[in-house]
């Protein structure tokens, strides 16, 4: 055969995904609205979210993990704003915990993506190096990989009590030694999925994957991660978020 002729059965070159679970509610910051679809700066958290993971060039697609009964309305919404043409999208419904739904979002990944990102809806102003930087990592060979910041406030072991009790400290962590972890998590594709598939999490599930793919016995790896990061919980995060956007907005001249 000449090296020419086409060959059909040759897979693609490995894709970067990212799944974007958004089906929770967000009780913290009040009732209403899922907190993935709160407006800031006038456009939903969970767009501003799906920006930030298409403003890597290495990502070629984005799962959107919606709310079971909310799949259309999420869909409708992410075809209302504009995304870059070299990024596609697909919206599957969620399911009744956050592990489901990253599950389900994994299950819809087309075989020839073996990088997988996890990133959270809340966390909408994510710079795109912070993305960059975990994707090569994992391309470098790391299993898992999470974007972290050292702790800025001594952190307390407690006796948990009562809401508004006094709690006993048991310990004091050395606070070099921590990390706050942020998204999106970075994971080798058939990683992640073994994690699913074998680790059982009672309860509420599994809120971080990589902790999954630490029962695993594999190693996690940390790389830097952003303060404009964070993850948007309470209303006084999205007070802070609206003054980096106005911030950038006005460095960036839009």
């Amino acid at each position: 055969m000449s090296s020419m002729s086409p060959t059909p059965a040759e897979p693609s070159r490995p894709r970067t995904a990212v799944v974007i679970p958004a089906a929770g509610r967000g009780v913290r910051l009040g009732p209403g609205t899922p907190k993935a679809l709160r407006a800031l700066g006038g456009t939903p958290m969970l767009i501003h979210a799906v920006r930030a993971m298409a403003a890597s060039r290495a990502v070629t697609l984005v799962v959107v993990v919606a709310p079971p009964d909310g799949a259309p309305e999420v869909k409708n919404l992410i075809d209302g704003h504009a995304l870059p043409e070299r990024t596609d999208y697909v919206v599957v419904p969620g399911g009744a915990t956050r592990q489901e739904s990253v599950k389900l979002g994994l299950d819809a990944l087309p075989a020839d993506v073996s990088v997988v990102l996890v990133h959270d809806a809340a966390r909408p102003l994510v710079p795109v190096d912070t993305v960059d930087a975990v994707i090569e990592a994992v391309r470098d060979g790391a299993p898992a990989v999470v974007p972290a910041l050292p702790l800025a406030d001594t952190v307390k072991e407690v006796e948990p009590g009562e809401p508004g009790a006094p709690e006993p400290v048991l310990s004091t962590p050395v606070r070099a030694r921590l990390r706050a972890v942020q998204t999106p998590q970075g994971f080798d594709r058939s990683t992640l999925v073994e994690a699913h598939r074998s680790v059982a999490v009672d309860g509420e599930g599994a809120t971080d994957d990589a902790g999954m793919v630490e029962r695993l016995g594999l190693p996690v790896v940390v790389v830097p991660g952003h303060e404009e990061a964070f993850k948007v919980t309470r209303p006084l995060d999205m007070v802070l978020a609206e003054a980096v956007l106005a911030r950038r907005r006005a460095n960036d001249g839009f």
